[in-house]
């Protein structure tokens, strides 16, 4: 028997794939998972237990729609293949049909900017793509036409899909817009939620291209662009303080008892 490829890999969409039902942003094999290769991207294979899936069963797939292996891959392969070939910067997938954001879709409702997290999914807004069947080329159409300017949509009478740099990102960016879907649910019950402006969420955009990174990944950013305002490191004054402890805290030893008469 040959060496499977890219077996790490595939342990990783197993992983993605368990962890995304225990969040509890999917249910079943109803949601699947991809991951970008050398050679195109590996999927999750159709109607497989996640629980009971090796990592055999991950299918490994071209961007001409070519298969290898025993197994055929998820139904929903053709927009993660179209993703990947139009999207050059997305390297992972995840859909799911995670309730809030599958009770929005099948209201056909965006999310509009109602908070400032939506723009988590690159763009002021989450849309809502128009309907098509389940596994189709339509499907991809209107998907596509939906994710424009984006990295995720909801998908009319179906759920959520997204991508990100890497599975985690990925599957993190599910998890978010399960949030979000949640919470404007909650505040429609509650009444009419006020959305934040073009300006206000022109200004999160810029901001969120920082968001989540480490400050060595900052470097010569725009000071009002960073996600985080920086305070200020401390690192070096604290070893030199540690070093030279009666110029940590000048006045702790220098304190005179008062004289008791």
């Amino acid at each position: 028997m040959s060496k499977l490829k890219y077996k790490d890999l595939r342990k990783q969409v197993i992983e993605t794939c368990l962890a995304m039902n225990e969040q509890g942003i999917n249910q079943g094999t109803s949601g699947n998972v991809s991951v970008r290769t050398e050679e195109g991207f590996l999927i999750t294979a159709s109607g497989i237990p996640y629980k009971k899936m090796k990592p055999h069963h991950v299918v490994e797939m071209d961007l001409d729609g070519g298969y290898r292996g025993d197994f055929l891959p998820s139904t929903e392969w053709r927009m993660h293949l179209d993703i990947f070939r139009n999207r050059p910067e997305a390297n992972a997938i995840v859909h799911t049909h995670s309730t809030y954001a599958t009770t929005l879709a099948c209201l056909r409702k965006d999310v509009p900017a109602f908070h400032y997290m939506i723009g988590v999914t690159g763009g002021p807004s989450l849309r809502c793509s128009d309907y098509a069947e389940f596994g189709t080329p339509e499907l991809s159409t209107v998907m596509l036409k939906a994710m424009e300017g984006r990295n995720a949509c909801l998908l009319a009478n179906h759920g959520q899909i997204c991508f990100g740099p890497n599975l985690e990102k990925a599957l993190w960016l599910a998890g978010e817009i399960e949030t979000n879907c949640h919470q404007y649910w909650a505040a429609l019950l509650a009444g009419k939620p006020v959305l934040l402006d073009d300006g206000q969420m022109a200004s999160v955009l810029k901001r969120f291209k920082s968001y989540g990174k480490q400050a060595k990944d900052l470097q010569g950013v725009d000071p009002a662009q960073l996600a985080v305002m920086m305070p200020v490191k401390r690192d070096d004054e604290n070893d030199d303080a540690r070093a030279r402890p009666d110029k940590a805290r000048p006045d702790k030893d220098k304190k005179k008892k008062a004289k008791v008469f």
